[in-house]
């Protein structure tokens, strides 16, 4: 399933792609072991980890964005016409979702974060740029300060998009929705706030999936614990002015966990920024274009 739900509250940027999702609500219940961390791509088969969204020849380096939590790689496909000159797109996709379905969702944020820190080491990627949106922002930054810490297949550069700095710890409102939502409750929610296209919310397949899928991430997000990590490679953070999840501090505080060049830039719009920005958002990457443009400092 290809749905772009975001777990703090914002939709993703309208008019993305939803793919057709599974046509039956018992699908889990025929997963592989959850130790099939992936499918290697061998003669040619799919990788349902790393998908290419963008392929150009003689890339010089490769973007590498984290999968919205509560969804999956749709916000980024209109990112794909609008990719610097010599620079791949390629969306690292969590297990329980669209390619990975068949995989057991991750039990914890230590989990999930293994599982994407295990398959950027693995990639043959060669130079690349890590990307993480909202929540994923801060999974980004936890597996590039494992990385960092052995040296492994680091990021060149790491950008976070409208998130806080993590040593804050999670507030009440990036805490919605709860595990103790009903169903209704929960669909309601996600309505309200436009992350549930018509399509699911008519298919009762779809729409137990896509509940389990939001759940389970809810489940991972609140596992998360704050524990001191720095990164050293370039850190670049993106914001919406009129994002109301970011705190006033937020620029401050990520600067205190950067030892080494860091900026920030802000953005027209809020947590998605504009429907103008959003897809043009590469070109506010200022490790894959250095004209990048935005309020920095």
């Amino acid at each position: 399933m290809n749905n772009p739900f975001d777990l703090d509250g914002r939709a993703a940027q309208p008019g993305g792609h939803d793919e057709p999702g599974p046509t039956a609500g018992d699908e889990r219940e025929r997963r592989r072991p959850a130790d099939v961390h992936r499918e290697v791509a061998v003669n040619g088969a799919r990788d349902t980890t790393l998908v290419p969204l963008h392929r150009t020849p003689h890339a010089e380096r490769t973007l590498v964005g984290l999968t919205f939590f509560g969804g999956g790689t749709a916000p980024y496909q209109s990112w794909a016409e609008h990719m610097p000159a010599g620079t791949d797109l390629v969306v690292l996709c969590y297990p329980g979702r669209e390619g990975r379905f068949a995989e057991d969702f991750a039990r914890d944020w230590d989990e999930l974060a293994a599982d994407v820190t295990r398959s950027l080491r693995e990639a043959d990627l060669g130079p690349y740029v890590l990307f993480g949106h909202s929540m994923s922002g801060w999974m980004a930054f936890d597996v590039a300060a494992r990385l960092d810490r052995d040296g492994a297949r680091k990021p060149d550069a790491l950008v976070l998009s409208s998130c806080n700095a993590p040593d804050r710890g999670l507030t009440d409102s990036e805490l919605l929705p709860t595990p103790q939502d009903t169903d209704e409750r929960l669909l309601e929610w996600l309505g309200t706030h436009g992350l549930l296209p018509r399509h699911v919310r008519e298919h009762p397949g779809l729409t137990e999936v896509a509940l389990e899928l939001v759940r389970a991430d809810v489940d991972v997000r609140n596992t998360f614990v704050y524990g001191g990590a720095e990164v050293t490679v370039p850190l670049q953070v993106l914001f919406g002015a009129d994002d109301p999840l970011i705190s006033a501090d937020a620029a401050a505080r990520w600067s205190a966990l950067a030892s080494g060049p860091y900026r920030y830039d802000v953005l027209a719009g809020g947590h998605f920024y504009t429907p103008e920005i959003w897809p043009t958002l590469p070109s506010r990457i200022a490790s894959l274009t250095p004209a990048a443009t935005g309020s920095a400092s």
